[in-house]
């Protein structure tokens, strides 16, 4: 039978390969080290999950929530954003909350694209940016990841020559996966150019909390004159190690969040409440929370560089986020991302997420995640190190058993 219309307008799920290895391997009982995908091991503080039990047996917080969030959630957003980025926000207009950022960008690409309207992206990116509107019937132009004087000639350049002219640009500093951050005057440019040009700006801020060795990052709301086009998304999933309780925010301009809400009243009732209150507690605690798992992916990177450039392979440190954008040794560069992730898999035991993932002009890099302790962290640079100077020659079996079909 012929593939459903939406279904064929997405590639091939690349990282489903790496899952695939992964699983043949765990099932050989071998011991994979997982740097692959961003999922934190830290566990949720105490103080959220007693929150989250003590709602919950409030029977009145079993029935229905709503799409838009509980009020007291949307208010603790504002609040911080307020304390962190001196941006006032008002929780009911400007205010929406989403089932983790993924979710909220997906339904506000399905909120303002018609089919074959024109977003300029960057690439490489974290894959929902592109998706999310190729879903809807938009078309992706890419554009250079990094915020620098070819971004914006590259901006210039669509706007001007691409019919129809693009109603959107994607913003992801700090970003995923390059680790690349934004200031606060490159940002004050990209609104200019929006406003000039009527564009939407949609802001992926996800890992806000995650810097390690310098100014905390900004915010793209902190531009006067932002409110008027740009919409930012956050999530609680890395900055409070939540990742499975899908809390994330939309915040920004009116008729874009209006927009937002509407279309999720349509499609679903909102996170668990037991879950925002506990979401909400979690926001007006403060900032030492969010210190306490900044400082761990901190020594966590520290150690990652330092082994790593001993084992013989240059992880370039990031400033932020959970990840580090590594070039593939030259050895095996020609070979293209995926398959040298599927190469360190069977051959270092290690997992990493291949660049060709996030965009095609990902694929001379690998991302590695910070989801494993120092110990684990250290074990993989050893068994790369191993894999190096052997120059890739087979650690195991080559009669293994063919891969299984289960993925992580």
């Amino acid at each position: 039978m012929e593939e459903f219309h939406k279904v064929r307008r997405l590639p091939p799920y690349v990282f489903e390969e790496v899952n695939r290895k992964k699983a043949a391997a765990r099932a050989r009982s071998v011991d994979i080290i997982d740097l692959g995908m961003g999922n934190p091991d830290l566990p949720t503080s105490k103080f959220v999950v007693d929150k989250m039990c003590e709602a919950i047996r409030d029977p009145r917080t079993h029935r229905y929530s709503t799409s838009k969030g509980i009020p007291g959630l949307r208010r603790a957003q504002a609040a911080y954003y307020e304390r962190r980025f001196g941006v006032k926000l008002d929780p009911q207009t400007q205010v929406v909350v989403t089932l983790g950022s993924k979710e909220g960008f997906a339904n506000m690409a399905q909120a303002i694209t018609a089919p074959g309207d024109v977003v300029l992206c960057p690439n490489p990116t974290y894959p929902i940016h592109a998706f999310g509107f190729l879903m809807t019937g938009g078309t992706i132009r890419s554009i250079p990841a990094k915020p620098d004087e070819d971004f914006m000639r590259a901006v210039d350049r669509a706007v001007r020559h691409s019919i129809p002219k693009p109603i959107a640009i994607i913003l992801n500093y700090p970003s995923n996966p390059t680790a690349y951050e934004a200031s606060l005057d490159f940002y004050a440019e990209v609104v200019k150019f929006a406003r000039e040009n009527e564009i939407i700006i949609l802001s992926d801020l996800a890992y806000a909390e995650i810097y390690f060795d310098g100014a905390p990052p900004p915010s793209v709301l902190q531009v006067p004159g932002a409110m008027d086009v740009a919409v930012e998304f956050t999530s609680m999933s890395k900055t409070f190690s939540m990742p499975g309780w899908r809390v994330g925010f939309a915040v920004g301009n009116e008729r874009l969040i209006a927009a937002l809400a509407r279309v999720k009243s349509y499609l679903d009732y909102g996170a668990f409440t037991p879950i925002q209150v506990a979401a909400t507690a979690a926001l007006n605690a403060g900032d030492q929370p969010v210190a306490e798992v900044r400082n761990v992916y901190r020594h966590r990177r520290d150690v990652l560089c330092d082994s790593f450039e001993r084992a013989g392979w240059h992880v370039p440190p990031p400033s932020s986020t959970m990840f580090a954008w590594v070039p593939i040794p030259e050895a095996h560069r020609a070979m293209g991302s995926l398959e040298f992730s599927k190469l360190l898999i069977e051959k270092a035991d290690v997992a990493v997420a291949p660049g060709i993932g996030f965009g095609e002009f990902g694929d001379d890099y690998v991302r590695i995640a910070l989801v494993e302790n120092e110990h684990r962290i250290r074990q993989a640079a050893r068994n790369i190190r191993r894999f190096l100077a052997t120059g890739g020659e087979d650690r195991h079996n080559p009669a293994a058993p063919a891969e299984t079909s289960a993925a992580l």
